[in-house]
């Protein structure tokens, strides 16, 4: 496999990032699965025909962006979605006395249907297209507090069923990590107010058009590739959206 940097890079990028657009192109191709050690950092060097600064340099960003995972006398390793603190990268609900907490997940529905428009829109799709659509309920220290409508590009999670949503162990993006080989590495969120409606109330235990906080999200593969598309909404009477840096601290 050709993996110079200026094979698959724009020529008029500066080197390190050349380096770092072929890595990634690497991974989204599966070169390196999660968990799995990069080659050391000379073998790359030579591999691209580059200089271990510019080879370095690339690995630092994504190693800034969690793509990958740095492990003291160890290597370089693809970062893997875990119960730690790269949890909370993604899943920004807590406590008003500032408590984080794991959630405890129930699935609610699961369907395979014809992508909406808007679903169309999110995750780049062409007209006909089907998603895999399914609803889970959470539950945060006993509180049921939010509810996640999810689409799912059939074409990317093929054979996707609801027993295996129902037996996933860990976390929603560690599955599609180790069972799809999908890999979210950035989201984009709008958040809104809304009024639930009768389905999302008695999920919730809320009245009918109590006010919850609806937060809208695209969540991204390598390159900037939409994976998921996603509309959470949110008791807020005891619990609160948490900003993406401080999530992270």
């Amino acid at each position: 496999m050709d993996l110079s940097p200026l094979s698959e890079a724009p020529p008029d990028a500066p080197l390190y990032e050349q380096v770092k657009h072929t890595l990634l192109m690497a991974l989204m191709r599966g070169e390196w699965t999660q968990g799995a050690a990069i080659p050391p950092e000379k073998q790359l060097a030579e591999r691209f025909g580059v200089s271990i600064g510019t080879l370095r340099k690339a690995v630092d960003d994504l190693v800034a962006e969690n793509i990958l995972v740095r492990r003291q006398g160890r290597g370089t390793y693809v970062a893997e979605h875990s119960r730690n603190a790269h949890f909370f990268k993604f899943f920004r609900i807590v406590r008003q006395d500032g408590h984080k907490s794991y959630p405890v997940t129930t699935l609610q529905r699961f369907g395979r249907v014809r992508a909406s428009a808007l679903v169309r829109e999110k995750l780049g799709l062409a007209s006909g297209a089907h998603v895999f659509e399914f609803s889970n309920v959470l539950a945060l220290n006993g509180d049921v507090v939010q509810v996640d409508d999810i689409s799912l590009p059939e074409a990317r999670f093929t054979g996707l069923t609801e027993r295996q949503l129902r037996e996933r162990v860990g976390t929603l993006y560690s599955f599609y990590q180790e069972f799809f080989g999908v890999n979210v590495i950035a989201t984009d969120e709008r958040l809104r107010c809304c009024l639930a409606d009768a389905q999302h109330a008695a999920w919730l235990g809320v009245a009918q058009g109590a006010a919850l906080l609806e937060v809208r999200r695209v969540a991204y593969s390598y390159s900037r590739q939409p994976v998921e598309w996603r509309i959470s909404r949110v008791n807020t009477e005891s619990y609160e959206y948490l900003g993406q840096d401080a999530a992270q601290l």
